[in-house]
């Protein structure tokens, strides 16, 4: 089977020979849902090791509708236009593919950065966190195999940002590359606060989210969520230190609670110190800027700077590469005419 891969897709869209289409994907939704002239429609999407992408089928509901579910791996045919400025597959035929034929890693997206270099850099951060009490309390959570195993592979999220495998590694190396920047800039922030902060924030996800065949939530995660799993977490690993201070425990727990920042994002309470603050206006902006820089890749073969309204940051993107470039093309271009205009004269 020819694979075809998510990040080729915009350049089969912008293909006006609409090319045919015949690849394999992991079913990561699928809903029947009603046409506005009657009938029926398959709403799909679809994703492999670079990515998703929403599909549609519009025919034959009947004949393919049972024939595979959400997390199935299919084969597909059909070809790519564009709607709505993005790439999007109209399916003709999908088929189930027996589970004994593949291999589920093979159709996740992956961080696209050395895991094995991540993890020394993660390391190296904790080395240089100086308190008596977290250093040993960050070094239990690195020290733990069965923690460490899944920190390496886990997503940071289900689909907002770095949602890939080793997303949620990625994610908090870039955070504590911030808070060393900015802990510079500030001076009276509690540096090693903030850095366990940082690594504690989101540590609970490697029991909240379910990432071996495709993105979802575990029951635990669907009833308690990351940060009072991360509660449960800290408090086995603080025991582990003799004389931990009850009021260090509390700065990290509401640091843990506060990092969403508001109550509408599912803060219980919001930032009421320094470090808190920092760490989530520093984690915020990672986030952001990370499910900017996907969909920009996503799109990048799109024509045109405008890469179309992103859902989580309620906004459309501007590609300020390709809108700098264009501007720089087309005063390349005045002046050449200008010169051949010259030229004429002449």
């Amino acid at each position: 089977m020819k694979d075809f891969f998510v990040a080729e897709a915009g350049k089969r869209a912008d293909d006006t020979r609409q090319r045919e289409l015949h690849s394999t994907f992991l079913v990561v939704s699928k809903q029947l849902k009603p046409k506005k002239n009657g009938g029926d429609f398959l709403a799909l999407v679809l994703c492999d090791r670079t990515g998703q992408i929403e599909a549609k089928m519009w025919d034959n509901i009947a004949q393919y509708a049972d024939k595979f579910e959400a997390d199935d791996i299919v084969q597909v045919k059909g070809y790519v236009n564009r709607y709505n400025g993005r790439p999007q597959v109209i399916v003709q035929t999908i088929t189930r593919v027996p589970t004994e034929a593949v291999d589920f890693g093979d159709f996740l997206p992956k961080t696209e950065k050395n895991i094995d270099q991540l993890w020394q850099q993660l390391g190296e951060f904790v080395d240089t966190v100086s308190d008596p009490y977290l250093q040993p309390v960050l070094r239990a959570f690195l020290d733990d195999e069965k923690i460490a195993r899944a920190f390496r592979q886990a997503p940071a999220a289900k689909a907002l940002h770095h949602a890939f495998i080793g997303g949620l590694l990625e994610h908090v190396v870039s955070l504590l590359n911030l808070c060393e920047l900015a802990s510079r800039n500030y001076p009276n922030v509690n540096r090693d606060l903030l850095y366990a902060g940082a690594f504690l924030h989101d540590i609970g996800k490697i029991h909240e989210l379910s990432y071996a065949r495709s993105f979802g939530y575990t029951t635990r995660g669907q009833l308690l969520g990351h940060m009072i799993i991360e509660l449960e977490m800290l408090h086995e690993k603080v025991a582990l230190v003799p004389g931990f201070p009850d009021e260090l425990k509390l700065l990290l727990e509401h640091m843990i609670i506060s990092h969403h920042g508001e109550y509408e994002f599912g803060s219980p309470k919001l930032p009421m110190f320094p470090e808190a603050l920092m760490l989530h206006y520093l984690d915020d902006l990672d986030s952001k800027m990370e499910s900017m820089r996907a969909q920009l890749a996503r799109e990048q073969a799109a024509p045109g700077a405008w890469a179309g309204y992103n859902a989580s940051l309620a906004r459309p993107l501007l590609d300020s590469h390709k809108f700098l470039g264009t501007v720089e093309s087309d005063e390349q271009e005045d002046e050449c005419d200008a010169q051949a205009e010259v030229a004429g004269a002449e």
